[in-house]
C-alpha cells in the first residue's frame, strides 16, 4: 500500500514536471523583476541565470543577451554571477511620467536555441521630487464688495512621483478673510480653491500676501510653495462668462505649423476697462506651453510646434478670461491628436549569419528579426515578407519577432550569394514599408569533381616530332571555388612495349599541357592510347579522366629501298643477260624496291634515269620491269649499262637509284670470251688504296723477309728450295679441264681459291677465285661477298702473262705466310 502511495506521488510529480515543461516550451510566461528608481550603476535586479535554469557560465557559452526596441539599454547581464544589473542610474519620471505602474519590457534572447523569454521590470518611485507649482508668484484682483463664499481657484501644485509620493495636501498661511477648500475633481486630481469668509475692506487692507503650500506623502516629506498676493479692487460686479465650459476637438498629427485649433470666447456685459477680457493658459503644463500658443485678446489657440500621437495622445489645458477689474473665469480645452500613418515599421536584425555552407539543412537559422512600428491602430499592426524566389522563409516567434531560414540545400555553384530583402510593412492607408538587406555568402565545399570539355581527345601528331616539345593540351573545369576548385593534371601509369609511359610522356601539372619526350616513328608507332586523370585539392579529392588517343601521321622520311638488284656496298655493279635473239619487249630484268612509309608517301614508280644506248630498253612505270624495247642488232655493244630511278609521292618527294649492267649474249662461254669488254670500272680512289695497301704489305713482307734471311740464311735458302719445288709439282699436278682458254690464257673456274683482304678505313678490296655458276647474272668482283649472284672475276679475262705472274706471287705469298 506504501508502495503504490509513492507511485501515485511520484505520478503526480511527473506529470507536474512534464506540464511545467510544457509551459515553458511555449515560451510565453513572463520573467518580472522590480528595482526602485535612482539606484547606482550595477545595481543588482533579478537572479536571471537561476530563472533560465543555467549556470552563470553558461551565459556567454549559449550567447543569451538582451534584445530591445527603440530605447537605450537599461540593463544588462553580468557574467559573473548571472544577474541581471542596473545599466544605470534610471529616472522613474523621465521614463514613464505619471503612470501608475512603469513597466520596462524586453526580451531575453538565448542565441543558441533562438529562444525569447520577456522579461518585465517594475521601476518602483522613491520620493526624489518636490511638488512644484507653475508660477512662483500668482497675483488676483478682488473687488471689496465680493461675497463672502467667493471661490478662487489657486493653480495646483505637480509632483512627478506617483503613488504616496505625489502631492497629497495643500494648506493655506493663516488670513482673517481667506481659508482653503481643496476638492476632488472628477480625474481625481486635487483642485485647491481659496474661499472668501469675510468681506474685503480696500481702506482697511489694500493687498494680502498668502502661501499656499503643497506636500508630498513621502519619506521625509518634501513641499513647495506658492505666494499668493490678493489686491482690493473698486467694485466691478460682472465676470467674464465662457460660452463653453469645455472645449474639445480632433486634430490630426500631422497638421502643419500655425494652423488655427480653435477660438475660445468669453463676454463680461462690463464697459470700459471692466468689460476687456485677456486670455491666458491656467496650470498650464510646460509641454502644452511649448506645443499651443494662445492669442491673450482673440482667444485663438493655434501649434507652434509639430504634434506626435505617439508622444501625447490627449492635450488638456485650462483657458483663462480676465476682465480689466480682475474677475476670471476659466474653460477646459481638450485637444485630442488622431493618429496618422507617419511612422513607417522599424526593422531590426538582432542576431544575423553572414556564411553558410552549401551543405546546410534546411530549417538552418540565418538571422532573427525584430519588426515595430510606432503608430497605433491598423497603422501599426506590421506584416513581414521577403521575395518568393529565395530558398529561404521566415517564421513569425513572438512579439513581433522573425527568424529567416533557409528553405532548401543550397548550392553555391547555381548561386554563390544572396541579398536578401526583409520588407516590413504596415496596415495603414496608405501602407509605409521599410526594407533592410541581409547579405548572405554561401561557403563552397568540395561536391563538384573536374570535368573535361570532351568525353576522350584525339590527336595528331606528325612523325619526327622534337624531344621536349608540347604536343596537346587538356582542360577540365570545377565548378567549385578556390582550393576546390584547382585542378592538378597526371598521366595513368602505363607502360608501351614494356617501357613505363613516363618514358615517353609528360604533362604539367598546373596547365595540363602534355610533353613528348621522345621523338616518334611513324614506321615503329601507329597509334598510342593515353589517359589523362584531373584531381582537385579539395578534401576529400574529386578526380575524373579522359581517354587521348594519339595518331602518329606519317611523313615522307624513307627514301624507296631497293631489293632487287640488291645495291652492293663494296661499288660493284650486278650483270644482267640479254640474248641476241630477244625480241621487242623480251624481259631482262625486274627492279624491286620497297617503302618504309606509308599512303601516298609509299607509291613508287619507276623511269629509266641513263641508259648507255638510249632507245634500246624500257622500264615500267609503276611494276619496275626492264624490257627490251626493239630487237638487238649486231652493231649494239655487247655492255649496256642503264641507270634506273625509284622515286615515291611524298612531300618532298625521295627516290633512290640502281645501276644495271645488262651482257648481249647468247651463252655464257661468249660472255667469257667477251667479259674483258663488259668490265665495270672501279673508283679511282678504291684502285688507289688498293695500290697503296698492297705497296705497304710487300715493304713489310720484304723487311721482314730480310731480318729472317739475316738470322737463318742457310735454312732459309733450303727452306726456300724446298718450297719452289713444292709449288712447281703442285702446279703441274691441275688438270687441264679446270682451265679455260680466255685470250690464249688459262684461268681457274673450279675452287682453287688464293684471298687477300687488305683493310684501310672501311674500304675492302678482296681478290677472289670463287666455284663455277651459270647462273644468268654475273657480279663483279665488288659484289661477290653478298654471294646473292656468283659470276667469275675478272682477274680470270685478263691476258694469260697477267694471270700467271699473280699465281706466282700468291705461291711466295703462301710460301712466306709457312
Amino acid at each position: 500500500m506504501a508502495i503504490l502511495e509513492k507511485l501515485a506521488s511520484s505520478s503526480w510529480l511527473m506529470l507536474l514536471c512534464v506540464f511545467l515543461e510544457l509551459l515553458l516550451e511555449a515560451g510565453a510566461e513572463t520573467i518580472h523583476y522590480s528595482v526602485p528608481e535612482e539606484n547606482d550603476k550595477g545595481s543588482f535586479v533579478g537572479n536571471i541565470s537561476k530563472d533560465l535554469g543555467l549556470q552563470p557560465r553558461e551565459l556567454a557559452e549559449r550567447g543569451v543577451r538582451i534584445v530591445s526596441r527603440g530605447r537605450s539599454q537599461l540593463f544588462s547581464l553580468n557574467p559573473r554571477s548571472g544577474g541581471l544589473v542596473t545599466a544605470g542610474r534610471i529616472d522613474r519620471e523621465e521614463l514613464c511620467a505619471q503612470s501608475a505602474r512603469c513597466l520596462v519590457t524586453f526580451n531575453i534572447l538565448v542565441e543558441d536555441e533562438m529562444k525569447l523569454f520577456p522579461i518585465e521590470v517594475e521601476i518602483i518611485d522613491i520620493n526624489d521630487n518636490t511638488p512644484k507649482f507653475q508660477l512662483e508668484e500668482v497675483e488676483f484682483k478682488m473687488n471689496e464688495i465680493t461675497m463672502p463664499g467667493t471661490r478662487i481657484p489657486l493653480p495646483f501644485g505637480q509632483d512627478l512621483d506617483v503613488g504616496m509620493n505625489s502631492l497629497q495636501s495643500y494648506q493655506l498661511s493663516p488670513n482673517p478673510h481667506f481659508f482653503l477648500d481643496v476638492q476632488r475633481g472628477p480625474d481625481g486630481l486635487q483642485q485647491p480653491e481659496m474661499v472668501l469668509q469675510s468681506p474685503l475692506d480696500r481702506e482697511e487692507e489694500a493687498v494680502h500676501y498668502l502661501v499656499l503650500t503643497a506636500s508630498d506623502g513621502g519619506s521625509p516629506v518634501r513641499s513647495g510653495t506658492l505666494r499668493i498676493h490678493i489686491q482690493v479692487l473698486d467694485v466691478n460686479d460682472n465676470p467674464p462668462a465662457f460660452t463653453r465650459t469645455e472645449y474639445q476637438l480632433s486634430v490630426p498629427e500631422n497638421i502643419p505649423l500655425g494652423t488655427r485649433l480653435l477660438i475660445v470666447n468669453a463676454t463680461d456685459p462690463d464697459e470700459g476697462p471692466n468689460g476687456e477680457v485677456t486670455y491666458s493658459f491656467h496650470n498650464k503644463d510646460h509641454k502644452v506651453a511649448q506645443i499651443f500658443r494662445l492669442d491673450s485678446h482673440t482667444g485663438e489657440i493655434s501649434n507652434q510646434e509639430p504634434l506626435d500621437f505617439e508622444e501625447y495622445k490627449v492635450y488638456q489645458m485650462e483657458i483663462q478670461a480676465q476682465d480689466g477689474a480682475g474677475l476670471m473665469a476659466r474653460a477646459k480645452v481638450l485637444v485630442r491628436v488622431e493618429d496618422v500613418n507617419d511612422n513607417a515599421p522599424e526593422v531590426s536584425i538582432t542576431s544575423v549569419t553572414t556564411a553558410v555552407p552549401e551543405n546546410c539543412p534546411p530549417g538552418t537559422i540565418i538571422a532573427l528579426i525584430s519588426v515595430h512600428d510606432q503608430d497605433a491602430g491598423d497603422n501599426g499592426h506590421t506584416s513581414c515578407s521577403i521575395p518568393g524566389n529565395v530558398p529561404f522563409i521566415l517564421e513569425k516567434l513572438v512579439d513581433n519577432y522573425y527568424r529567416l531560414v533557409t528553405q532548401r540545400t543550397l548550392d553555391r555553384e547555381h548561386i554563390s550569394g544572396f541579398n536578401i530583402t526583409v520588407t516590413a510593412t504596415d496596415q495603414g492607408t496608405p501602407p509605409l514599408s521599410t526594407q533592410t538587406h541581409i547579405s548572405l555568402l554561401v561557403t563552397d565545399i568540395n561536391d563538384n569533381p573536374p570535368v573535361f570539355q570532351q568525353d576522350s581527345y584525339s590527336v595528331y601528331l606528325p612523325e619526327n616530332n622534337p624531344r621536349g616539345a608540347s604536343i596537346f593540351s587538356v582542360r577540365a573545369q570545377d565548378a567549385d571555388h578556390n582550393e576546390n576548385a584547382q585542378v592538378s593534371y597526371s598521366l595513368v601509369e602505363n607502360s608501351i612495349r614494356g617501357i613505363p609511359l613516363s618514358s615517353y610522356f609528360s604533362i604539367n601539372s598546373d596547365t595540363g599541357v602534355l610533353y613528348a619526350l621522345q621523338s616518334f616513328d611513324y614506321e615503329q608507332f601507329r597509334n598510342l592510347h593515353l589517359t589523362v586523370l584531373a584531381h582537385d585539392n579539395g578534401n576529400p579529392r574529386l578526380s575524373s579522366n579522359v581517354s587521348l588517343n594519339l595518331f602518329m601521321m606519317d611523313l615522307n622520311d624513307n627514301a624507296p629501298e631497293i631489293l632487287y638488284p640488291a645495291p652492293p656496298t663494296d661499288g660493284s655493279t650486278g650483270v644482267e643477260l640479254a640474248p641476241r635473239s630477244a625480241e621487242p619487249g623480251y624481259l631482262v630484268t625486274k627492279v624491286v624496291a620497297v617503302d618504309k612509309d606509308s599512303g601516298q608517301n609509299a607509291w613508287l614508280s619507276y623511269r629509266l634515269l641513263k641508259a648507255s644506248e638510249p632507245g634500246l630498253f624500257s622500264v615500267g612505270l609503276h611494276t619496275g620491269e626492264v624490257r627490251t624495247t626493239r630487237a638487238l642488232l649486231d652493231r649494239d655493244a655487247l655492255k649496256q649499262s642503264l641507270v634506273v630511278a625509284v622515286q615515291d609521292h611524298g612531300q618532298p618527294p625521295l627516290s633512290a637509284t640502281v645501276m644495271l649492267t645488262i651482257a648481249v649474249a647468247d651463252s655464257i662461254p661468249e660472255i667469257l670470251a667477251d667479259l674483258s669488254s663488259i668490265q665495270t670500272p672501279s673508283e679511282p680512289g678504291d684502285s688507289d688504296l688498293t695500290l697503296y695497301l698492297v705497296v705497304a704489305l710487300a715493304a713489310v713482307s720484304c723487311v721482314f723477309l730480310a731480318f729472317v734471311m739475316v738470322l737463318l740464311a742457310l735454312r732459309l735458302r733450303r727452306w726456300h728450295s724446298s718450297r719452289l719445288l713444292q709449288a712447281a709439282r703442285g702446279l703441274a699436278g691441275v688438270p687441264a679441264s679446270h682451265l679455260v682458254g680466255v685470250d690464249g690464257a688459262r684461268a681457274f673456274l673450279q675452287t682453287y681459291s688464293q684471298q687477300v683482304s687488305l683493310t684501310a678505313d672501311s674500304r675492302k678490296s678482296q681478290l677472289i677465285f670463287p666455284q663455277p655458276n651459270y647462273a644468268d647474272t654475273l657480279l663483279s668482283q665488288e659484289s661477290c661477298e653478298k654471294k646473292d649472284f656468283l659470276s667469275a672475276p675478272q682477274s680470270l679475262l685478263e691476258d694469260k702473262e697477267e694471270t700467271f705472274s699473280q699465281l706466282s706471287e700468291n705461291r711466295f705469298m703462301v710460301f712466306s705466310s709457312t
